[in-house]
């Protein structure tokens, strides 16, 4: 029998993330990052933007469920520690990636660049660390 896959990516979260969406981030969670950092510039589209988002995010939550995979790594938290802790590099931490999570903690991310390279990128991050558990298990 087959059981359903766990989520990546959770409504909720999303619509946590829409709180800061005048920097993009709902968009970046939802693998959005050239409309994300449109919303980044702009402040989210100088708030029109982010308010039509409110309406959006069911939508780019579907997408974003069909396009990433679940794995031991959970998505929702990582972009949690991103979000609110990411100048620290505990999400890297989390990820097991102890050489630049102490490099971003140590830079306030990278000097900020690396803070937006992880909002960029954070997805395919947790996608490849759970393709790489995945083929090491048993």
């Amino acid at each position: 029998m087959h059981q359903p896959e766990a989520a990546t990516h959770s409504l909720l979260i999303g619509y946590l993330l829409w709180i800061f969406g005048f920097m993009g981030a709902h968009r970046f969670y939802d693998g959005k990052p050239l409309s994300g950092t449109l919303w980044f510039l702009t402040l989210g589209l100088l708030g029109i933007g982010w308010l039509i988002d409110l309406f959006l995010i069911p939508g780019m939550h579907r997408r974003a469920e069909r396009r990433f995979t679940p794995g031991v790594k959970d998505y929702d938290l990582t972009w949690i520690l991103l979000t609110f802790l990411g100048l620290f590099g505990v999400h890297r931490f989390y990820l097991g990636k102890w050489i630049t999570g102490l490099i971003w903690l140590l830079t306030g991310g990278l000097f900020l660049i690396g803070y937006l390279y992880d909002y960029w990128t954070l997805n395919e991050q947790i996608a490849t660390v759970n393709d790489e558990q995945r083929r090491f298990r048993p």
